[in-house]
């Protein structure tokens, strides 16, 4: 399986049983996993493994499927991005679930995300109050994707023009102060300096290139007749 966000400190010795287990595949134990995720939605964590277990356990069951956990376990991968923690979850959705609207409406936000577009993706999240009653019962879900978008930017800037940024995360004034602040960066003049890192450096490459010495003669020599 592709590598997934990384395991919550807290996930409860019972799920952890069940996920290593044979029990996952148990249709009995599906109400502790949602009881779970409903937990990591007011805790701002996120346990990819065991909210698989729940679409796996929806796969097999189609009885058990629970619409609004299946939506919520979409929003919280989408707090785990560039992880792929969200295309994994959509693998084991069923393509009439994966054409519903809420869940389309999920994939046009990961998207943008995907390709950096952070500007196009507020303004769609901000565009119709569907996208916020999505995330509604996720708590933090704002906050962790400015998260996401603050580490993208620190991979790949050195300094960033203070607009842009606020374009980026969707904040301005005093909140957008508090956040750079919270970053570890600084403004000045309407540019933000992001500390050097290893992503964010530059870096020497030299190119070697290797020639045989068989090879030089020849070249020599076609010199020589022309």
């Amino acid at each position: 399986m592709a590598r997934v966000s990384s395991v919550p400190a807290s996930r409860p010795e019972v799920i952890q049983s069940l996920i290593d287990g044979v029990d996952r595949y148990n249709p009995d134990n599906v109400t502790i996993l949602e009881e779970y995720l409903a937990t990591q939605c007011t805790n701002k964590e996120c346990d990819t493994m065991a909210n698989l277990a729940i679409l796996k356990l929806y796969q097999f069951n189609n009885h058990l499927i629970n619409d609004q956990v299946v939506n919520n376990i979409l929003v919280k991968a989408l707090t785990t991005l560039p992880e792929p923690d969200f295309n994994l979850c959509l693998y084991l959705l069923s393509d009439q679930m994966a054409n519903e609207e809420p869940v389309v409406r999920l994939i046009a936000l990961q998207d943008l995300l995907e390709q950096a577009r952070y500007t196009d993706f507020w303004k769609v999240y901000e565009s119709d109050d569907i996208y916020k009653e999505l995330t509604a019962e996720v708590l933090g879900f704002e906050d962790a994707i400015r998260a996401n978008i603050a580490n993208a930017v620190a991979m790949t800037f050195q300094s960033i023009e203070l607009q842009s940024l606020q374009a980026y995360v969707h904040l301005k004034g005093q909140a957008l102060s508090d956040f750079i602040q919270a970053q570890g960066w600084t403004e000045t003049n309407g540019v933000v300096s992001i500390p050097v890192n290893k992503d964010n450096e530059a870096k020497t490459v030299v190119l070697a290139e290797n020639i045989r010495f068989e090879q030089l003669i020849r070249v020599i020599g076609h010199s020589n007749d022309a």
